[in-house]
């Protein structure tokens, strides 16, 4: 049995042979005498089972196990000749081509290699990092955000709403003489300015007294993410209860104490430093993931040079094909439907961004196993139950979800990516 091996590039590897029939029976022995040892026959002990028995038991069994047999053989070979370890594969080996012919069956199969990187001196590849400056303005207006987030509503009772108050109301809304659901609220909290409600309500409010009922006119915004009310105009009957302010906070010494709990020696100063670097952070981090980072994705893989896995971007592009069918109307869905052509030529546009993700994906983890960075399961599904903590969601229920939907290599994959751009970015700014 000659085993043709064609390295198509580094990463993509085409195996061609033909197993005659002599490699088959050769193998039906071998395998059939394993099984003379352990195979249960009526009539026979266990261990002494003649192998023309086990023929005519398990005839069609064994010629399979046999040609899995003979495959296996060659998958041994191909790695031999390449001189790659079942670690340097990716996937599973794919059998294209299984064709039973006079000959023999003739046989084609796919193996992917993992690339390998030469990542040089990748360090110089990464730009210049400045710490973002923060002005004393910022750090004042921050510092009265946080003072004001802290002061406590007053009563007013001695003039009308205003811009800026917050009102205490009641209202109902109707829509053609009928009342809509969602529409109504008792004692609501609305601040005046804040665009919360439909636009044009909260300025029919100024010039309000406590106690005052009103009716309001507006239409709903074209727009509007209920469907049934979108375009339609409403009044509301709303009743005024209370109007409200926050009283003014004091930017002192106590302040500083109620923000920074468990510091020592807490001043005024130390709360202005602990902002500026409250918003330093903030700035950085947008720098970071609006610029920096997708930039250095892009430096990498235009830097490397290195052949890809052909599976992986076919995946790729069948994964944003399929996102794409899901922004798309049942009318568009339809109409592709009895044209192949143009779907196939939808699905190569997105051959190119494809190619970047999986070189940047094999990059990251280069350079992850450079710098000993890793992310363990446990990690993953410890940001998945914070994560989902936060928006009031079932840590557990959203951790189910994402591992049966299959998201948690993705997710921790894009943590790894995180974590090696932020210390090399990190890095090239502390040496400035």
């Amino acid at each position: 049995m000659k085993v043709n091996v064609n390295k198509i590039d580094d990463s993509n590897v085409v195996v061609t042979t033909t197993l005659d029939s002599a490699t088959i029976d050769k193998n039906i022995e071998k395998v059939a005498k394993q099984l003379t040892k352990t195979a249960n026959v009526s009539g026979f002990r266990k261990g002494k089972v003649p192998a023309h028995v086990i023929k005519q038991q398990y005839g069609e069994k064994l010629t399979q196990d046999a040609e899995s047999e003979a495959l296996r053989e060659v998958f041994d070979e191909a790695t031999k000749e390449l001189k790659v370890e079942q670690s340097d594969l990716i996937g599973e080996p794919q059998v294209t081509k299984f064709e039973k012919t006079d000959k023999g069956i003739e046989v084609e199969i796919k193996l992917y290699v993992r690339p390998k990187i030469d990542l040089g001196d990748y360090k110089k590849i990464i730009p210049d990092v400045k710490k973002p400056k923060i002005t004393k303005k910022a750090v004042s207006d921050r510092l009265k955000e946080l003072a004001e987030a802290q002061a406590a509503f007053v009563d007013v009772t001695d003039r009308t709403v205003e811009d800026n108050d917050t009102t205490v109301i009641d209202f109902e809304g109707f829509i053609d003489g009928a009342v809509f659901p969602g529409g109504k609220a008792e004692e609501f909290s609305l601040k005046i300015g804040s665009a919360q409600f439909i636009p044009g309500f909260e300025e029919q409010l100024i010039g309000m007294a406590i106690g005052e009922e009103k009716e309001i006119k507006v239409t709903f915004p074209a727009d509007y993410q209920a469907a049934d009310l979108a375009g339609k105009e409403a009044m509301f009957k709303v009743k005024l209860h209370k109007i409200q302010i926050k009283e003014k906070v004091r930017i002192d010494k106590k302040l500083a104490e109620k923000m920074l709990p468990g510091e020592k020696d807490v001043d005024v100063e130390m709360l202005n430093t602990k902002v500026e670097e409250q918003l330093q952070s903030e700035e950085l981090s947008k720098t970071y993931n609006e610029k920096l980072k997708p930039d250095l994705i892009d430096a990498l893989v235009k830097h490397y040079k290195f052949t890809i896995p052909e599976f992986i971007v076919e995946q790729e592009m069948d994964n944003a094909l399929n996102k794409k069918a899901q922004t798309m109307s049942e009318d568009e869905i339809n109409a592709l439907k009895d044209d192949q052509d143009k779907v196939m030529a939808m699905r190569e546009e997105f051959r190119e961004d494809a190619t970047k993700s999986v070189k940047a994906t094999f990059i990251i983890d280069s350079l992850a196993l450079a710098e000993n960075i890793r992310v363990d399961e446990q990690e993953v599904q410890q940001t998945i139950y914070y994560e989902a903590m936060q928006t009031g969601q079932d840590p557990q229920a959203t951790l189910d979800q994402y591992t049966k939907a299959g998201y948690l290599p993705a997710i921790q994959m894009s943590m790894v990516e995180d974590r090696v751009l932020s210390k090399l970015l990190d890095e090239k700014m502390k040496a400035e």
